[in-house]
């Protein structure tokens, strides 16, 4: 036994691998990570915002009841020790921890979750994650102001909260969400709109400092429930939208880690030093363009179905994504399991949309405007890529370059002819939910941008929630989501293949499928070769 200890040890140290390294984490420094989508951040109220952005940073301030497990794919409890179903699967009864306390000291309790959840569901919230708390019971009737509280939360003591679902649905799957964060009351009625400049969470890292287009900077919080942990003292957000930027920055040694768009992929992968640190996953994100179901021309399905077939997405992926995305065939995206693998997308086939135009009464063609950040896998370059391929239907699209601090409220309000975007279409693993972003009942404001209805699909939605073989429920989602692929009411571009390099004094980098740059900061930590090691 010895002389095998001793060979283990020899072969380890041949590795570069030292005895005890995989938990030898080292506390303290300053990590620069990246605010890469869209321009600046919109808003650090966790309740008010739909941009990825924004997301980026409020994760890591604020706690919502479960977190996403990137090891199993899948949501698991966060806020509580442990969770007690109902036979029928509507109730579930949650213990919640101890000493969980805001950045203002103050011990976080059952009420803290009530009010957070009342508070997206009010009306005047305008919360974009409403969806994901109206899966609770008399949630609705809260929202339209028919009942005075949600029925379906129930405080039985202070570290002891009852969900009741509206159906069998387990609320891990939209309560993991950022945008269900769990604030303390005091401080946004103190604060008022100047909460969403000076949040107090209850995360690994309070708010320290906002320069409006540059960075937000957190630091750690030493009262974090999560003992010894976070290790890093100090993170400090750059706001860098360009992908040229990143690079030089990247490369400077002044950023720690960066996302990879689709023109350094090949690059970072040729490269022997950097091809190292670099880490993959396929996201949960379907890169579309929503046509407004009010303009004249995109009323026809034929339009609309067209433009799926005008366009070689294949092509765009290969020649401008230089391969680092995945084609779509419908919305929900291969990693979920009402993904139908049998299913086909839109083939490439311009004269099968040429007679679609003509059916349509648009053989002549029209001309649309189409709003997109600067981003390169799902921005203007994309829309630029599609001008030759709808010239050949007679149809001219005007790209309009837009902050996506500034796109996401017109996407809300419908002010749009179309946009170019990224949705998140996992949901957690859940396909039911991320399919429920298009109910009819689901409006602008809470993810429906294209303001999709349908009475066929909301019926397969409905059919799907009293299912409780998942299997069978399953099967139902496949035909909601190839009813949607039909009904065309966007352009299917891809699917995400999302990466993320880092220096290599860098540790705890995760395979995020639900957005890569979901990084939950508690668990990362850098080495003594980081030039920012000891900087506070």
């Amino acid at each position: 036994m010895k002389r095998i200890m001793l060979v283990s040890l020899a072969v380890l140290a041949l590795l570069g691998i030292t005895a005890g390294a995989s938990w030898a984490a080292r506390a303290g420094g300053t990590f620069n990570f990246v605010l890469p989508y869209g321009g600046d951040v919109l808003t650090l109220d966790a309740h008010k915002t739909p941009n990825t952005n924004d997301q980026i940073v409020t994760i890591n301030i604020n706690r919502s009841l479960y977190a996403w497990d990137d090891e199993h794919n899948r949501p698991k409890l966060d806020l509580g020790d442990k969770v007690d179903v109902s036979a029928d699967g509507l109730v579930y009864k949650i213990a919640l921890k101890k000493g969980v306390k805001f950045h203002n000291g103050r011990q976080m309790t059952a009420d803290d979750i009530i009010w957070s959840y009342e508070r997206i569901m009010n009306a005047k919230t305008a919360s974009p994650s409403a969806r994901f708390v109206r899966v609770i019971k008399g949630a609705k009737e809260y929202e339209e102001g028919k009942a005075p509280r949600i029925s379906g939360l129930r405080k039985i003591d202070d570290l002891t909260l009852e969900i009741t679902m509206d159906k069998p649905i387990d609320p891990a799957y939209t309560l993991f969400e950022g945008g269900t964060a769990i604030l303390p009351k005091e401080e946004v009625e103190k604060k008022g709109d100047a909460f969403a400049v000076d949040p107090v969470g209850l995360g690994p890292f309070k708010f320290a400092k906002w320069v409006k287009g540059s960075e937000i900077v957190v630091v750690k919080n030493p009262n974090f429930y999560e003992k010894g942990k976070p290790y890093l003292d100090k993170v400090v957000y750059k706001v860098m939208p360009e992908a040229g930027p990143r690079d030089a920055a990247f490369r400077a040694k002044e950023l720690d880690a960066t996302v990879v768009g689709s023109a350094q992929y090949p690059v970072y992968k040729a490269d022997p030093q950097i091809s190292k640190n670099m880490v993959e996953v396929a996201e949960l994100f379907t890169r579309i363009i929503g046509f407004n179901p009010n303009y004249e021309p995109f009323k026809k399905k034929q339009v609309r179905q067209a433009i799926n077939y005008a366009i070689d997405s294949k092509l765009i992926i290969s020649r401008l994504l230089k391969d680092k995305a995945y084609p779509a065939v419908s919305y929900l995206p291969s990693t979920s399991p009402g993904f139908d693998r049998n299913a086909k997308g839109y083939e490439y086939n311009p004269e099968k949309a040429k007679a679609l135009m003509k059916e349509a009464g648009y053989e002549n063609g029209f001309t649309f405007e189409c709003l997109g950040t600067s981003n390169e896998s799902w921005g203007t370059p994309v829309i630029e890529a599609l001008i030759p391929f709808l010239r050949a239907i007679n149809v001219t699209v005007k790209p309009q370059q837009i902050e996506g601090a500034a796109l996401a409220p017109r996407m809300q309000k419908l002010d749009y002819q179309a946009f170019i975007w990224s949705l998140s279409s996992g949901a957690g693993g859940d396909a039911l939910q991320a399919l429920a972003r298009f109910e009819s009942t689901n409006p602008p404001t809470a993810g429906n941008t294209i303001a999709y209805k349908n009475p066929e699909f909301d019926k397969l939605l409905d059919a799907a929630r009293k299912e409780r073989d998942m299997a069978k429920r399953n099967d139902i989602l496949k035909k909601a989501d190839a009813l949607f692929k039909d009904d065309a009411p966007v352009w299917f571009f891809n699917y995400n293949k999302a990466v993320i390099a880092h220096q290599p004094w860098v540790h705890g980098i995760k395979p995020v499928a639900i957005e890569m740059m979901y990084q939950d900061l508690t668990d990362l930590w850098i080495d003594d070769a980081s030039p920012r090691a000891k900087e506070k």
